[in-house]
């Protein structure tokens, strides 16, 4: 893109830390690019506001990147990306990437007919990953289901035993009941709890991490653009925001990042526009 350099970070932005997953799946594939990634923590969670609000939100998030100067920005919020991607494509300087169409595309590729979505109560209402898949492949068999409660399991740091076993059968038998043979992660928490939605579901079902997925279109955005940084570069270096800072957020923050974060930065987005 011209007059936009490939030196400059990526933007990862999520109404709160479970967009670190995402975070973390781009440092892993693209380990020489910086990030810089800003987490909304101060007005989580975003599934509950309307799709005004949450466009209003998005496009200040998008400021606060235009300030500091990025060459792609990764909507790492399946909120956002579903109600404020289709409108700020348009007005951004640089290329958006969101976390639906990453994980509808893999899905409708690998799947030999039906799919299944598990998400937030708000994500799956919206369709957006019905709408997308629709899109790439008509007649798939389509089932989504909402499941709430695998957020805070994920926050808690429940990731194996009785208690996340019994909540994903609750959630997912009747998925696995009708068939599915490719699942879609459709919630930035879900990956952490990638191994016990696994055994539920059964070795005959692929799970698809829209993490990854993003990550892998993050990729190829930056290659297409002629964005990717070169080789001989120095090194990454990553830098983290929150609007929102505490220890139970900074404990969170590592934990969806997977690795130590040695300085979270404050953020005020209510000024940027």
């Amino acid at each position: 893109m011209s007059g936009t350099s490939s030196l400059l970070p990526i933007g990862v932005f999520d109404s709160g830390v479970g967009g670190l997953t995402v975070a973390r799946a781009v440092a892993d594939r693209l380990p020489v690019e910086p990030l810089l990634y800003l987490g909304d923590t101060a007005r989580v969670p975003y599934g509950g506001k309307s799709p005004a609000t949450v466009l209003h939100y998005t496009r200040q998030a998008l400021a606060f990147f235009r300030r500091r100067g990025v060459k792609l920005v990764v909507i790492a919020c399946n909120t956002a990306s579903a109600a404020a991607l289709p409108a700020l494509s348009s007005e951004s300087p640089v290329p958006l990437v969101g976390v639906v169409e990453p994980g509808a595309r893999a899905a409708a590729e690998r799947s030999r007919g039906a799919v299944g979505v598990i998400g937030t109560r708000t994500t799956v209402a919206s369709g957006s990953y019905e709408a997308a898949l629709n899109t790439l492949r008509p007649g798939l068999s389509i089932h989504a289901r909402p499941c709430p409660l695998f957020v805070p399991l994920a926050e808690e740091g429940w990731l194996t035993g009785p208690v996340p076993r019994w909540v994903a059968q609750s959630y997912l038998e009747p998925l696995k009941d009708s068939g599915v043979d490719t699942l879609v992660l459709g919630c930035t928490h879900y990956p952490l709890l990638k191994g016990v939605i696994a055994q539920v579901m059964g070795p005959g079902v692929e799970l698809v991490d829209s993490a990854e997925e993003t990550a892998r279109a993050v990729a190829e955005r930056l290659t297409e653009r002629g964005l990717a940084r070169p080789l001989g570069a120095p090194p990454a270096e990553h830098r983290f925001f929150s609007t929102d800072i505490s220890d139970t957020i900074k404990a969170l923050a590592a934990k969806f990042f997977g690795r130590p974060i040695e300085k979270l930065e404050p953020a005020e987005l209510e000024g940027e526009a």
